[in-house]
């Protein structure tokens, strides 16, 4: 249950770094609004996570999935550069996640 908390948390982390994009430093309400509670959402989840994750994986797999999703949702919705480079480096932040996971699995 604890990974399935760690991927919630990574994907909170994904949806407040967006709506902080638009909260045009605080002064719009609803997504400042949406940005904190997904800021306390993810922590308290990475919180329940790492009862029975060591922090250092758990840390890891947290920031690993909102950088990578936060990358690719700039790059489809956000018009952000969709170079083969980023692509590569996406991949390997993916890859270093299911590597933790599957490490700590042993």
């Amino acid at each position: 249950m604890e990974w399935i908390y760690l991927l919630v948390a990574g994907c909170m982390e994904i949806i407040w770094a967006v709506a902080l994009k638009y909260t045009e430093g605080f002064t719009c309400f609803w997504p400042s609004v949406l940005t904190g509670i997904a800021m306390l959402a993810s922590v308290i989840l990475l919180d329940m996570a790492i009862r029975t994750i060591p922090i250092g994986t758990a840390y890891a797999v947290w920031t690993g999935i909102g950088a990578a999703g936060t990358a690719l949702i700039g790059m489809f919705w956000l018009g952000e550069p969709r170079e083969a480079s980023r692509f590569f480096c996406i991949f390997l932040i993916i890859a270093g996640v299911i590597g933790l996971k599957y490490n700590f699995m042993e």
